[in-house]
């Protein structure tokens, strides 16, 4: 039964999740989503299967608990409210791998994958948790590059953090003037032109932080919509732009107590530098003319480093496409990859005014992301052919930990990387490029269905024949031993799931399945599926009691318990988020 599967499963499952992101049959157009009206919606107290959906958006996967939790609320607006006053966790990133560091004298990047697993699987502000993830892949920065050491990474992981439902204004300014940031775009030590003309102030980040930060490539209306001149896109920016901008982030380097031109390049190095924003240094600061996006910073003899950036940011955040640009981005990043324009219009309404005077709250932001009509409507997101999300490979691996209660015998959580193409193909922080894992406007390829309904498919990028066997196999892996290395004087791997409530289920194939349903499917598995999940258990057969065989009972009934999530889990109804 496994092994026949297994087989289908790798055979199908491209087919069949395209299809349920909208590549297989259906007439709706591209920007229909499901959900009429639209706007917040405060509703009656949710039921168990809307909380466990809302929870599936807005954290690392739902639990018992957590589930119970948001019903008790009362409402997804109290529930949001309760998540956005919640403390961060104790332990920042930065704390853990300094505290490694100070221990044995080295950390490397998998010290920042175990604090990371630590937090996104344990911790209580499981909201801001999950929307620092979603901007991890909007700012990108990479371990892949040997320039982002462990500790730089972990203080860049906090600053999201700290900054998840604060304000993006703040948001990015820290992102700006965070050293891994100017290291892996850099611009870190970044030099005024000369008078010769011999030097250019490096482009890399003036481009980046309009292009993947801000505003995006095309002129937007303000419900994310292209705007048009005589049919066609109108650039955001041109390469006069770039070069301007770029003059804006001269001159500043490493912190350091006190900072001289050696500092400057990198010289007396400040221990701390990795993790301490960046200084001006203004020796090395461009004072000629610098014009962007239509506004001039006229030359100065004057040096005003601080000044200059103010001004370019300043310019960025208030630009009129960066509402709906992040806003969709982080649509497409929480509840699905192809909102409605009337979607991205209401959230970009609140993002350009949180309904008292300010802009760019991003607690506002996230709040009317998954309080609007769009996300909330189960049953039209069930029955539209373009709603929703496949489910990121981490994503995947947090939801089976939390779902069924896996614990860190040691509690630090010894997960290291799962970026292989014969694993998850993702870890935090571990983008192949500044464009992320994926391309917010992917379409795989071939899909014509897709392509012809301009919707996209982003998460599709890191999807293929190897990947998709890769997930069912590590996944039964992963199910059956835990994940992570065995602790110094331990047995087994150090993150494990025991299934105690599945395994008390195991008599109950039918009982087994309906939680399957309610922890993973929030009450949406077809009668097909739950079928085919529950002839794979029926097919575990418990042997009768004789008196000494209660060994191979208990290994029966774990086996049961076990199949009946490995189904779960690789079935496309689960991989795509509805």
């Amino acid at each position: 039964m496994l092994r026949l599967l297994k087989r289908h499963v790798i055979a199908l499952a491209l087919a069949s999740m395209l299809a349920a992101c909208g590549g297989g049959g259906g007439s709706s157009g591209g920007g229909s989503s499901g959900g009429a009206g639209g706007g917040p919606q405060a509703g009656p107290r949710p039921t168990e299967p809307e909380a466990a959906r809302l929870l599936t958006q807005a954290t690392f996967g739902p639990t018992e608990s957590a589930i119970q939790s948001v019903v008790s609320s009362g409402s997804v607006n109290a529930w949001i409210t309760s998540q956005i006053s919640a403390p961060p966790a104790s332990t920042t990133h930065l704390a853990h791998v300094s505290a490694v560091l100070a221990a044995s004298g080295s950390a490397d990047d998998n010290e920042f994958y175990q604090t990371w697993w630590r937090q996104a699987l344990s911790g209580q502000d499981q909201l801001r948790q999950r929307v620092a993830f979603a901007l991890s892949q909007i700012f990108v920065i990479s371990l892949n590059d040997d320039v982002i050491d462990a500790r730089g990474a972990a203080s860049y992981y906090d600053m999201l953090t700290r900054n998840a439902l604060g304000n993006y204004r703040d948001l990015l300014e820290e992102v700006t003037l965070h050293p891994m940031m100017g290291r892996y775009l850099t611009y870190l030590a970044n030099q005024k032109e000369d008078a010769a003309g011999t030097r250019s102030p490096d482009e890399n980040y003036a481009r980046e932080v309009m292009q993947l930060m801000t505003i995006g490539l095309v002129e937007l209306n303000a419900d994310g919509t292209q705007r048009l001149n005589a049919g066609q896109p109108i650039p955001t920016y041109t390469s006069a732009d770039i070069a301007g901008l770029a003059k804006v982030f001269t001159g500043i380097s490493w912190y350091h107590p006190a900072p001289t031109n050696n500092t400057f390049f990198g010289g007396g190095a400040d221990p701390e530098r990795t993790f301490r924003p960046m200084i001006f240094y203004p020796n090395y600061h461009s004072t000629s003319e610098k014009v962007f996006l239509g506004t001039t910073i006229p030359a100065n003899a004057t040096v005003n480093v601080g000044g200059d950036i103010d001004i370019a940011l300043d310019r960025l955040f208030n630009h009129a496409n960066t509402a709906p640009f992040i806003s969709h981005r982080l649509i497409q990043q929480l509840v699905t990859s192809n909102p409605s324009s009337a979607y991205v219009g209401r959230v970009a309404a609140v993002f350009a005014n949180n309904g008292s005077g300010v802009r760019g709250d991003l607690g506002a932001v996230v709040r009317a992301i998954l309080t609007d009509t769009e996300a909330r409507d189960i049953s039209a997101a069930a029955s539209s052919a373009s709603f929703g999300k496949l489910r990121e490979p981490l994503l995947r691996m947090a939801n089976w930990a939390r779902a069924f209660g896996a614990t860190s015998q040691t509690g630090n959580y010894l997960i290291t990387s799962t970026s292989s193409n014969t694993t998850l193909s993702q870890s935090a922080l571990t983008s192949p490029s500044v464009f992320n894992f994926w391309r917010p406007g992917f379409t795989p390829p071939g899909t014509t269905q897709l392509g012809q309904r301009t919707l996209v498919a982003p998460e599709f990028q890191v999807v293929d024949e190897v990947t998709t066997a890769a997930y069912v196999n590590y996944m039964q892996d992963v199910i059956s031993n835990g994940i992570g290395q065995t602790p110094t004087g331990g047995t087994g791997r150090d993150v494990r799931a025991t299934y105690t409530a599945e395994i008390a289920l195991a008599d109950n194939p039918s009982g087994l399945v309906d939680r399957m349903n309610s922890l993973l499917f929030y009450g949406q598995m077809s009668t097909t599926l739950r079928d085919r999940i529950l002839a794979g258990v029926n097919a575990v057969a418990i042997p009768a009691v004789n008196g000494s065989n209660q060994a191979a009972i208990d290994t029966a009934r774990y086996n049961r318990a076990r199949t009946a999530i490995f189904f779960s889990m690789i079935s496309p109804e689960y991989l795509v988020q509805r």
